[in-house]
């Protein structure tokens, strides 16, 4: 059915949590995955749960950015390792997080998108996040989200 699955995360709980779904279904399906991380673009202004914490230089931001992708997608790497899925990792720099794992799904040539209700941003009430939702309206291909209670 599904054979390359796209798994988008920011490194937050349910992300992650998706993530570890993702892989599962990955191996019982035969299929393998890329993880996706959209990092925002360099800014000088460091923000922290949306408020401004700092500056950081363009060389600062890169390492951020490195940092945090190796720690959310290496997650996900070593999931797929343990389970046996084949797995890749893709990082791009992109403001609309949402654009951004839709054209890497096209790029990729991904059957599937599979992600988390919910982001960093999301809310814990009965609607979708605003980046799972506008995936949902803009994706041609297929989009499983994930949800836990």
């Amino acid at each position: 059915m599904f054979k390359h699955i796209l798994v988008p995360t920011d490194g937050s709980k349910l992300a992650s949590e998706s993530a570890q779904a993702a892989v599962r279904l990955a191996a019982a399906l035969g299929a393998r995955v890329t993880a996706f991380f959209a990092a925002p673009p360099p800014t000088p202004i460091i923000f922290k749960s949306l408020r401004p914490v700092g500056y950081a230089t363009p060389r600062e931001h890169e390492k951020m950015t490195q940092k945090a992708a190796d720690s959310y997608l290496g997650a996900v790497e070593k999931a797929a390792a343990a389970a046996g899925v084949p797995c890749e990792r893709l990082t791009v720099t992109n403001d609309y997080p949402a654009d951004a794992i839709v054209a890497a799904a096209k790029k990729r040539r991904c059957d599937l998108i599979f992600m988390a209700s919910h982001g960093r941003r999301g809310f814990h009430d009965s609607r979708l996040g605003s980046e799972t939702q506008k995936v949902l309206s803009d994706s041609p291909i297929p989009v499983l989200v994930y949800r836990t209670r």
